[in-house]
């Protein structure tokens, strides 16, 4: 089976086309097998594209786990990169089908070589039965509960897919292979939660470590950024334009006042190609 391995940020992913894939295999145990870093090609997620009759191309995307994302910000700029540069789609705009609606990439050209690749990512969602999160009200901003011993603000934003945003004075002192778990696993999310601990820098910046629902710690979360920015903007910490410094490099997120539609702005690489033996 032939595969690209690709990454955003870090954040890595192994991209294969639909026809590679034979009928009788298990997605979700191929996507164990071959994210493996011992055993396998070793990555975060497993990317399949595919053809779809509403856009220009279809993405499922499957955790290390085995579990299946509605969507993957970091995924979607590999697979845009990718699909641009094979020809698989002509224009540097695009669509692409995903568990999460249509998402609209746009690659961003420097030099005439791919730059970078800005997605459209939709409108942030607050209705906490849609994120989902079981708590009561309109939104959940900064609102209390309690994991592993302590007790956190957390502020919940759908971007497709569930995250949960904790502020923190310093990202260095998090407690993450603790917190980020508990927090993730916790009963108030039925179906498990992407977790965002975020330092303030300024009005212009944040930091930002993620734990992954199904990865666990990944090196950077595209929807994770975006649901960042918003819950920063919402709690009244920065401004709707920031740049998120995530561990090996930044994303631009922007989330536009008319249109209420998040954007983001940032780099996909491809590492290797080669064959999987099924």
């Amino acid at each position: 089976m032939k595969f690209v391995k690709m990454h955003g940020l870090g954040n890595d992913f192994v991209l294969v086309s639909q026809q590679e894939v034979p009928q009788e295999e298990s997605l979700q145990d191929l996507a164990v097998r071959i994210c493996n870093r011992h055993l396998g090609v070793g990555a975060d997620g497993l990317v399949i594209i595919g053809p779809s009759n509403r856009a220009d191309l279809k993405m499922r995307i499957f955790n290390s786990d085995g579990s299946e994302a509605e969507m993957c910000g970091n995924a979607i700029r590999c697979l845009a990169k990718y699909a641009y540069e094979e020809g698989i789609v002509s224009e540097s705009s695009m669509v692409v089908d995903t568990l999460a609606g249509f998402i609209a990439p746009e690659i961003i050209f420097k030099d005439g070589e791919v730059d970078s690749v800005r997605v459209d990512m939709g409108q942030p969602g607050f209705n906490p039965a849609d994120i989902p999160v079981s708590l009561e009200g309109e939104t959940v901003i900064a609102r209390p509960i309690k994991a592993a011993g302590s007790e956190f603000a957390v502020t919940c934003v759908s971007m497709g897919n569930p995250h949960c945003i904790v502020f923190v004075p310093d990202i260095k002192k998090v407690k993450f292979d603790l917190w980020g778990p508990a927090i993730c696993t916790h009963s108030v999310f039925p179906k498990q939660t992407n977790v965002e601990f975020v330092q303030i820098l300024d009005e212009n910046n944040i930091l930002m470590r993620v734990w992954e629902r199904g990865a666990g710690e990944t090196l950077a979360c595209g929807t994770g950024a975006c649901a960042s920015a918003v819950a920063s903007f919402l709690n009244g910490k920065t401004n709707r334009k920031v740049t998120v410094h995530l561990t090996v490099g930044n994303l631009d997120i922007e989330w536009d006042e008319e249109t209420g539609r998040v954007f983001m702005t940032g780099p996909a690489a491809k590492v290797f190609e080669g064959n999987y033996f099924l």
